[in-house]
């Protein structure tokens, strides 16, 4: 019945469906252990030769029924929650690469997920060539490698908000026989749904709009079960796992092949798992994901539009804002709306934009985004501040720019906020 549902109703329904006598609602299962009767059963869990729970550093009730959900609103066939959305973007990779191997990646990529592959993925072997993803498809193409193993690739970029040319990175990904993988965190599924868009594996930082109340940290893979792993590129997944007696994951999970290798080899060996009481907040966010994307979506746009005619404002950049270099691609992959992230620039620069979030009342500034509060951060200083200035400028980070999470308070109150504050840098421009 699930598969029939709309997005609205998987958000309330999905993912739990209660027996006689259980819990209406999933209940936090805070447990590290589970029960059995018999040693012969028990041993074929670690065999994974029957399904259930045995220890919730790779599975737990709780966390199962958030992945649950979030598996259905992307319709895919699987998914796995882990402890951020940062260890679920590098498990994704270590999943099916190993020391020696290459990934493309988008030069637009937050700047965690930029210093995660430039820095860390170094360390375990892994190279990553990072591409400008306005460039045709042939100049992207001239960056593979024979080890290249995935196309790595945002939605929408955080922050410069370009809009993902899926048709483009689907060509790219199948002509090289590789999987493309995207970070769905700013659209959501409620946005958009990017395996109908040619994405084969989908990561989220769950930490912002899923929770969408500041609340917990977390993250989630999805797999999307539509790539063939038996190419001959991929050895991790067709070839015998030695730590499970020779089992091939392909041979035995065929099309869940990927999301069952990453819990019952990354997730047991490294260890980032979610907490059953997160996997409960975030699971509760889910509840309200629709109406909340819509909200976000609607005061994003309103407040673009407002900026866009304030003298103090040099530009403003919003997918959904017309004459915005991603509008025609909005239009096509994101036709509910634009998400809630705006990023605009001031007169005056760097200081007259620092100056600006110092004098905000209503909206914060925090190292976050995707809160039901409206807040603001100066990413060239923060976030991305790890970035060299060429990096910076590939990232589409300039000094000036101001990154606004857009909240679902009343958008006139927004507004006014920003009036007061672009107000008080009379004296300073």
């Amino acid at each position: 019945m699930i598969n029939s549902w709309r997005k609205e109703t998987i958000c309330v329904q999905g993912g739990y469906n209660p027996k006689v006598g259980e819990p209406r609602i999933p209940a936090i299962v805070q447990s590290t252990t589970y029960k059995y009767d018999n040693p012969d059963h028990l041993a074929e869990l670690f065999d994974l030769k029957t399904s259930g729970h045995m220890y919730s550093r790779i599975s737990n009730p709780t966390v199962e029924a958030f992945e649950s959900k979030v598996a259905a609103l992307e319709k895919g066939v699987g998914a796995l929650a882990t402890a951020s959305g940062q260890s679920a973007t590098l498990l994704s990779i270590l999943n099916i690469c190993s020391s020696g191997d290459n990934i493309l990646a988008a030069s637009t990529l937050y700047g965690g997920t930029f210093t995660l592959f430039s820095s860390s993925l170094k360390k375990f072997g892994v190279e990553v060539s990072f591409v400008n993803p306005d460039l045709p498809a042939s100049e992207i193409l001239s960056y593979a490698k024979e080890n290249t193993k995935a196309i790595f690739a945002e939605t929408i970029s955080n922050p410069s908000l370009k809009l993902l040319d899926f048709e483009k990175f689907s060509y790219i990904s199948k002509t090289l026989g590789i999987p493309l993988i995207v970070d769905n965190t700013f659209p959501t599924p409620v946005l958009c749904n990017p395996f109908e868009h040619g994405a084969n594996i989908i990561v989220h930082s769950a930490t912002k709009y899923i929770d969408g109340h500041g609340t917990s940290i977390g993250g989630v893979i999805v797999d999307g079960g539509n790539f063939n792993w038996c190419n001959g590129k991929f050895p991790e997944l067709t070839e015998p796992d030695p730590s499970y007696h020779g089992l091939s994951y392909i041979k035995e999970f065929k099309n869940l092949a990927y999301i069952t290798k990453a819990r019952v080899h990354l997730l047991r060996d490294l260890g980032p798992a979610l907490s059953p009481f997160n996997g409960f907040l975030l699971n509760l966010g889910l509840d309200s994901l629709t109406l909340r994307m819509e909200r976000h979506s609607s005061n994003a746009l309103n407040l673009s539009k407002f900026l866009s005619t304030h003298p103090k404002v040099s530009w403003v950049n919003y997918p959904k804002l017309e004459g915005h270099p991603s509008f025609e691609l909005s239009e096509k992959y994101l036709p509910l709306g634009g998400s809630g992230i705006v990023t605009f620039g001031v007169e005056g620069g760097r200081a007259a934009a620092k100056k600006l979030i110092e004098n905000l009342k209503l909206a914060s500034l925090v190292v976050h985004l995707g809160d039901v509060r409206t807040s603001v951060i100066h990413p060239a200083s923060t976030t991305h501040r790890q970035l060299s200035d060429e990096e910076l400028a590939a990232s589409g980070v300039h000094g000036d720019l101001i990154r606004v999470s857009v909240g679902i308070e009343h958008i006139e109150d927004i507004i006014n906020d920003f009036v007061q504050g672009l107000d008080s840098l009379k004296e300073e421009i």
